[in-house]
């Protein structure tokens, strides 16, 4: 009888990068490649609150430690890298995470508010990329290049025309960059988040109308929760998605298809 071959989601080993990994979504991405093996960077504005979930994830039986970085500063992305390096030895998969959104009258919006969203939701991802897949291609071994999207790059964002335009410029870029990167073993997808529970959208799902509006379109009648994309995240680290490359993943618990 062949034996079976290991655990292809066993992360031990390996150093996984998360941007904004310090709550939300980042936060669950963390945990689930915390609890897979994964020695865990988590980049975040702030270095006290990002230690704070770092330890956590070490009390959970990881191991983690939090870096200062700004994504939208290229010298802070240059930094963090080499602190990262410094401790870690490595980095093996990365998360481009970190983003935000600013309701905005789309007729009203002024460039310099447009800009600023641009340069963290969708610069700091290709800084992120450039940094991280410039250490992956001088090594052996390939890596893993992660962006997280949002379904606004596919729905109409009325009152957030600059986030959706982010979102949607990373998934091209994260096609661009698997095009580059599979000569080095490297495998970049992107993560299409749907409605999910987290602080920042916090009084979305607390306002009882507009919640239950957004639950009646979700086949799975409830709204997603940070340690949904946890899952998803493990294998996209993992060697199990070795030939997935160039992929937007989506985890909306079936809205975008009722």
């Amino acid at each position: 009888m062949a034996q079976l071959s290991r655990n292809p989601f066993d992360l031990s080993g390996r150093v996984a990068v998360v941007t904004g990994g310090n709550r939300g979504i980042g936060l669950g991405i963390a945990q689930g490649l915390a609890a897979a093996g994964a020695r865990v960077a988590l980049w975040v504005r702030d270095e006290s609150a990002g230690q704070q979930a770092a330890d956590e994830l070490v009390a959970q039986g990881g191991e983690a430690r939090a870096f200062a970085c700004r994504v939208d500063i290229e010298e802070d992305i240059l930094r963090a890298t080499e602190e990262t390096l410094a401790h870690f030895g490595r980095i093996d998969a990365g998360f481009a995470n970190a983003g935000f959104g600013r309701p905005a009258n789309a007729l009203k919006l002024e460039l310099e508010e447009f800009r600023e969203v641009l340069a963290t939701n969708l610069e700091g991802v290709f800084l992120c990329f450039r940094e991280w897949g410039r250490h992956m291609s001088q090594r052996e071994g390939g890596g893993k290049l992660v962006a997280i999207s949002s379904i606004s790059a596919i729905f109409g964002t009325p009152t957030q025309p600059h986030y959706a335009a982010s979102k949607g410029g990373l998934e091209a870029l994260a096609r661009s960059y698997a095009t580059r990167m599979g000569r080095y073993g490297v495998q970049v997808n992107a993560i299409e988040p749907g409605w999910i529970e987290t602080e920042a959208t916090e009084g979305a799902w607390k306002d009882e109308t507009f919640s239950s509006a957004i639950v009646r379109r979700i086949p799975a009648r409830r709204w997603g929760t940070p340690a949904d994309l946890s899952g998803l995240a493990v294998y996209l680290a993992s060697s199990a998605s070795d030939y997935h490359t160039g992929d937007t993943l989506r985890v909306d618990g079936g809205y975008s298809i009722f």
